[in-house]
């Protein structure tokens, strides 16, 4: 028993003697460690969380089609297929500002759609064109006649307050359809309906996610690293400091 008391304290003399970090970078290292780690778990959580919401949007978009009047009985969500039968309201356009593409400003169109089929307004997106001045309106050509268009639905971000806009086309910075349809007088659907390549459309290359699953694995890796790098610091520090102590100690026995 006292032979395994020694050894014990042997060990923990000798511990001390090889890494002494002093208080301040072992409560700067208990602040920061656990932080970077978590940094790094949650940039994972977002990836696998975005892989999981391009995965199940290619499995929305892989189906066939529904009629607007199918669409109306839905819950609002993202993705899903739609086909349109109907006519634009080239009257009533909406630009929605702020919109880059290759490092080129524009705009994406937004116009009222009247589905026969469905007997409803939906507000359609159009897709991006360019503006590069400012001082001249975008080009903005619509069909006249009928119009049998695939797209599929996206629910916009939640709007702040919109204030009231005069004039058409309207310049605006977001999408919100209720306060749209409230301004035409009409009863319209609340989502944003994305057209698919084809007729009446124009860039629709729309990003699913902002940001891509690679670039959160990315980030994770720099917040996995930092914490690597902080602890290898922490270490070194610990052991240059008890070897600094333990050859003061030596030369200095007083």
């Amino acid at each position: 028993m006292q032979y395994s008391q020694h050894a014990t304290e042997h060990r923990s003399r000798h511990a001390a003697r090889t890494f002494r970090p002093g208080l301040a970078p072992t409560l700067v290292v208990l602040a920061l460690l656990p932080v970077l780690i978590a940094l790094g778990c949650w940039q994972l959580s977002r990836a696998s969380e975005k892989r999981t919401l391009l995965a199940a949007a290619e499995a929305q978009r892989q189906l066939d089609p529904i009629s607007a009047a199918e669409l109306a009985r839905l819950p609002p969500r993202s993705y899903v297929r739609v086909r349109l039968q109907g006519r634009l309201d080239a009257e009533h356009s909406v630009l929605l500002d702020n919109r880059t593409r290759n490092g080129q400003a524009g705009v994406e169109v937004l116009q009222p759609f009247f589905d026969r089929v469905g007997h409803q307004w939906l507000l359609v997106n159009r897709g991006w064109v360019a503006w590069p001045d400012r001082r001249v309106p975008p080009q903005i050509e619509t069909p006249i006649h009928d119009l049998l268009l695939d797209a599929w639905t996206y629910v916009p971000p939640t709007a702040g307050p919109t204030a009231p806009v005069a004039g058409w086309p309207r310049l605006v910075t977001q999408v919100d359809a209720p306060f749209l349809w409230d301004q035409l007088g009409r009863e319209g659907s609340p989502l944003e309906i994305r057209l698919e390549p084809g007729d009446a459309a124009f860039d629709t290359d729309w990003p699913i996610v902002a940001m891509p699953p690679e670039r959160h694995i990315g980030y994770a890796v720099q917040w996995f690293a930092l914490a690597i790098a902080l602890s290898g610091l922490y270490l070194y520090l610990g052991i240059r400091r008890a070897r600094e102590t333990h050859d003061h100690d030596r030369h200095d026995p007083a």
